[in-house]
């Protein structure tokens, strides 16, 4: 592990003991991508609350997971940082995914993804030719294009994307200053919506295309700016949602992410597809820096029911 952080002999042995155990091992391999609930784990690994619990907790109490309550919901991802965290991504590595036990916690981790994202579909689907006025409850979306306009008027962008464009209307904020722009949705309702929106404000110099937040099928290196306009929250995995966006930055290049902050409107899951109920500052700032991005200072907007908060980071000159 050159250049790793080193990790003392007792906290070594006390991480591997932990993983020496089928279950346990089970368990850790699960975090290869994403963050998972204890219902979901019990639901994969076919067991009781209580023992997946206690598993869960010999993790943690290792290193190897880290452990996070969120209103009523408790989420645990692979340890981030630390030496137990580079400990953790090393046994990760080591890890025999084809062996038949985990391909069946594969299939079935797969299963719950599958249902997740068929809910939030469903939700877009439905929502879609209302989606701005249910934006517009939280925090005047006129306001929030202000800043960002301002946070971006000191830029030259020839290449614009929008992650998760929904009707396309940052597009329509942008379109006059950038060369090229470019949105991205999983919800075909929402890009329908989008293209005649494009259509009636003849932007010639945008377009939208259906696509994945962790997958963006698009050239590394090849965007001035990227946006991620709450979508965040409905992300499985936003850390890698970022990563993917950084990928696709140009040196100079700035990714903007609005969002939530910590809130406790738990009916959000249920009614609107809500993955996470906002994000701390620090949390999202240690996921950009963690791609070699340098944030600014968090901006911050109060809302009547929700407040929002405003991430800028920039791509650091090689």
């Amino acid at each position: 592990m050159d250049g790793a952080t080193e990790i003392g002999f007792e906290r070594m042995l006390n991480a591997l003991k932990a993983v020496g155990e089928e279950t346990r091992l089970r368990i850790l391999a699960l975090f290869r991508t994403g963050e998972l609930t204890v219902t979901e784990l019990v639901t994969i690994l076919r067991q009781s609350q209580p023992r997946v619990s206690r598993h869960l907790r010999l993790l943690c109490e290792a290193g190897l997971l880290e452990r996070y309550r969120e209103g009523t919901w408790i989420f645990y991802r692979l340890a981030e940082g630390g030496p137990e965290g580079e400990l953790a991504r090393a046994i990760m590595r080591y890890i025999p995914f084809s062996a038949r036990i985990l391909q069946h916690d594969g299939e079935r981790l797969k299963e719950i993804k599958e249902d997740r994202k068929g809910r939030a579909i469903r939700y877009f689907s439905e929502n879609a030719e209302d989606w701005d006025r249910i934006r517009s409850l939280y925090v005047s979306e006129q306001e929030v294009e202000k800043i960002l306009l301002e946070v971006t008027e000191d830029m030259k962008i020839d290449d614009f994307l929008d992650v998760g464009t929904g009707t396309g209307r940052i597009l329509e904020v942008f379109a006059d200053r950038i060369g090229r722009g470019t949105g991205i949705d999983l919800s075909r309702e929402m890009l329908a919506i989008a293209r005649v929106n494009i259509e009636k404000a003849n932007l010639d110099n945008c377009q939208v295309r259906q696509g994945d937040m962790y997958d963006l099928a698009l050239s590394s290196g090849s965007m001035d700016l990227i946006l991620i306009h709450q979508v965040l929250h409905f992300a499985d995995d936003p850390s890698a949602a970022i990563r993917e966006t950084s990928r696709l930055l140009r040196q100079n290049g700035r990714v903007i992410i609005v969002d939530f902050a910590p809130h406790t409107l738990e009916y959000l899951r249920d009614e609107q597809a809500h993955r996470r109920l906002g994000f701390k500052d620090g949390e999202v700032i240690g996921w950009l820096e963690a791609v070699g991005l340098e944030s600014d200072p968090v901006i911050h907007l109060t809302g009547e029911a929700l407040d929002l908060s405003i991430w800028v980071a920039n791509k650091k000159n090689i």
